[in-house]
């Protein structure tokens, strides 16, 4: 099988077509798109989402926090707690252990979240680390995002910048390699990306104004998200590539890998549909989030990239780009 999330006719086929849930409380149920579940205790929504993280001790406890707590406010929810279970190699170090530990404190700390609970283990199972968090969140008034609401005419708005996680991801895992072609100065400061990686702000910000859906900028980038997005509202998507923003040092990596950044994971991202997408846009901006409409729904069910030369259809999300590089490295 290829590395990466499960294809989504993969998915539906082996897994959520198995499911079946009965209960009346479950808002939000398992989908193609959907992120987050959502729970009704009458007086109140509990949201709910969980996340893997693999790799190297390289901020991976930072990542795992914010990428689970992204989801919370992909859903207009406010992050509370999180539950974090970290598998560990046998030959790893316990100075490794307290580093990983250390970055998922000092991240759920900075994003006002408590750990509330989780597993620790050492295991012959996996030869990297491997963290697993499940946020629970809360809603404000019961109100509800969700990835399936995206309605023809829709804007659709973008935080931040393409593949703006995995610029730092591959800074990290590339160091010299990327300071003896570039120089060290781009590797300070595409690692210093992964302090934008919550959309925490944009999500409640967006919450607030009022918006149609939203889904946070994971693996398979910006064209995964609109992809999904549009699956889980069975609609399509016109996306114009010369609004897209992306940084010199995203494009420079990404040249030098032969990786498209729109296909780049890209945590701290938020894509957004909104009937009013220039208010919001201003919204964002005046609280410091940087935002741009990139596109428009539509009826049909075509989800096209327009760039100079004509339309591109956008493919169904496979394995993000970063698999790109670790074949490259023969990993």
């Amino acid at each position: 099988m290829e590395i990466g999330k499960l294809p989504n006719e993969v998915l539906r086929a082996l897994i959520l077509d198995k499911i079946r849930n009965s209960r009346d409380e479950i808002l939000i149920e398992p989908a193609v798109g959907e992120d987050c579940s959502a729970i009704d205790f009458e007086h109140e929504l509990c949201v709910i989402s969980s996340d893997p993280i693999t790799g190297t001790e390289n901020e991976i406890g930072s990542i795992a926090v914010h990428v689970s707590c992204n989801d919370i406010a992909a859903s207009g929810a406010e992050p509370v707690g999180i539950m974090v279970t970290l598998l560990i190699p046998p030959d790893s170090s316990m100075s490794s252990v307290e580093k990983i530990m250390q970055q998922l404190a000092n991240t759920a700390s900075l994003l006002n979240v408590d750990i509330i609970g989780g597993h620790t283990e050492v295991t012959d199972a996996v030869n990297r680390f491997v963290i697993s968090v499940t946020a629970i969140g809360k809603t404000n008034g019961r109100k509800l995002v969700r990835t399936a609401g995206v309605k023809p005419g829709d804007s659709f708005i973008m935080t931040k910048t393409a593949g703006l996680e995995g610029t730092a991801i591959i800074a990290f895992e590339n160091q010299k390699e990327l300071a003896s072609q570039f120089g060290t100065q781009l590797v300070i400061d595409a690692k210093k990306l992964l302090s934008q990686i919550s959309v925490i702000k944009e999500g409640l910000i967006a919450a607030r104004h009022g918006v149609s859906a939203m889904h946070d900028i994971t693996e398979g980038g910006l064209l995964g998200a609109v992809w999904e997005m549009c699956e889980a509202s069975n609609c399509g998507a016109e996306i114009i590539k010369d609004c897209i923003p992306v940084l010199d040092i995203t494009d420079k990596i990404c040249n030098y890998y032969d990786i498209n950044p729109l296909k780049l994971i890209s945590s701290g991202c938020m894509l957004i549909a909104t009937r009013e997408g220039s208010t919001l846009v201003d919204k964002l901006q005046d609280e410091g989030i940087q935002a741009a409409i990139i596109g428009t729904a539509t009826e049909k069910k075509s989800r096209i990239l327009v760039t100079e030369s004509g339309g591109i259809m956008i493919p169904s999300p496979k394995s993000d780009e970063l698999y790109k590089v670790k074949k490259r490295q023969g990993s």
